[in-house]
């Protein structure tokens, strides 16, 4: 469960009480407030009985505590026969996704009794619950302010507001609105970006914190859909519209899409950027960069925060080496991705193509249209992209590995791909 700080938070907290009373069921949360001297508090309910551990990290950081504390002791909990179900009442600087990603894939080592081994071989993620305050909520969607000048995290940790706002509603498979002293118009308008962030979560409306009630949260769970995420990664080769949202416009919200097999100018679209961070709520999707021709550019907003990184190659791009191995070994994804290309596959280009979707709030939605297709290359240059790569490859790129600093307020994000950087407005 997750909720940033507030009542949010204060209705995770609720939440977790109601749903630990049920028999067998662990409640643990990890309190990272004291993260930057190095200190978290990892509080542990059973029942009527609840424990508290004082943590001392030699790294105070979220990846730490997660690694070294949270996945070890849900595969010691997996392994009690009197634990039916884990609750975890994530502290607002964890992210779900992160959470659920690093259950699934990262290595747990030296658990007494335990084979080496990602805790999922231990546990199940059922559902992911987030908490909101509509009175606030969409504003800190749509602002650019950090974690660290919330005073919620280390100076180091440059993740905004608008991450973490749209992120735990984007990833959840349910959702809780505290709708109480929320101003009319800014619930409506928050319902319809609900709608359209997180299609198939259902939502319960709940007044407040203390007004959420057990037969809430069973009626909220069950109708969670039997194919919701549960946690799965999301993966940037998926469609982009999931769920089914509404494509109409509700109380100025709307979803504004954007396709085209013409590559971007990359100075351009970095001049363009600015259209995706004022009045947006969050966009998201596949690139393709002129002076990057074998790689998936992949772009996600947040408020006023933009991040840009990698995303694999094109299938265009690989050898076919690359693809027999992936033919073999990729999965379900893998073949589902194979499929589309084909579908919209290029005798020239492949299936290299730009995909995005934008959910705006204030923003107009011809205006983004319009700066995204004037940050195409325009009839002149896409020759050079047909004939002449080689001069192309000489373009000036704000986005390359050789632009150490794209402009001046620009702060770097740890890399997930080698080349993740971070725009703000």
């Amino acid at each position: 469960m997750a909720g940033l700080p507030g009542r949010a938070a204060d209705g995770v907290e609720r939440a977790a009480r109601l749903l630990g009373a049920e028999p067998g069921t662990v409640v643990v949360r990890h309190d990272l407030s004291e993260l930057r001297q190095g200190v978290v508090r990892r509080t542990v309910r059973i029942g009527g009985r609840e424990s508290v551990t004082v943590l001392e990290l030699a790294h105070g950081c979220v990846s730490c505590t997660l690694r070294a504390d949270l996945l070890p002791y849900l595969c010691l909990l997996a392994e009690r026969d009197s634990v039916r179900r884990i609750v975890l009442a994530l502290d607002p600087a964890f992210e779900a996704e992160a959470v659920c990603q690093a259950i699934t894939d990262v290595v747990v080592t030296g658990v007494v009794g335990r084979v080496d081994g990602p805790a999922g071989r231990s546990v199940r993620i059922d559902t992911v619950l987030t908490c909101l305050d509509a009175r606030d909520w969409l504003a800190d969607a749509t602002g650019d302010e950090t974690l660290a000048e919330r005073g919620h995290a280390t100076a180091e940790d440059e993740r905004t507001i608008a991450q973490l706002a749209v992120g735990q509603v984007e990833f959840a498979d349910a959702l809780v609105a505290f709708d109480g002293g929320a101003d009319l118009v800014e619930r409506e308008r928050t319902a319809a970006v609900l709608a359209r962030l997180a299609p198939r979560a259902p939502v319960a409306w709940i007044a407040g914190p203390g007004a959420l009630g057990a037969d809430d949260l069973t009626w909220l769970l069950r109708r969670v859909p039997a194919d919701a995420r549960r946690g799965a990664a999301f993966d940037p080769h998926a469609p982009l519209l999931r769920g089914e949202p509404p494509l109409d416009s509700d109380c100025g919200v709307t979803l504004v899409e954007f396709a085209t097999d013409r590559p971007f100018h990359p100075e351009r679209l970095h001049s363009a950027i600015d259209v995706l961070l004022d009045g947006v709520v969050s966009a998201r999707g596949r690139v393709w960069l002129a002076t990057q021709p074998d790689q998936v550019v992949w772009l996600e907003s947040a408020g006023g925060g933009l991040r840009v990184g990698g995303a694999g190659k094109w299938l265009a791009a690989m050898t076919s080496r690359e693809l027999a191995e992936a033919d073999e070994h990729g999965g379900r994804r893998w073949h589902e991705r194979r499929a589309l290309a084909w579908l919209r596959w290029h005798e020239e280009f492949g299936d290299r193509h730009t995909s995005l979707v934008i959910l705006a709030t204030d923003a107009d939605a011809d205006e983004i249209r319009h700066a995204l297709h004037w940050a195409l290359v325009d009839e002149d240059e896409f020759r050079q992209v047909r004939f002449a790569p080689e001069r192309v490859a000489q373009w000036p790129d704000p986005f390359g590995d050789q632009h150490e600093e794209p402009c001046d307020d620009t702060r770097s994000a740890p890399a997930d791909n080698g080349a993740t950087r971070n725009y703000e407005r």
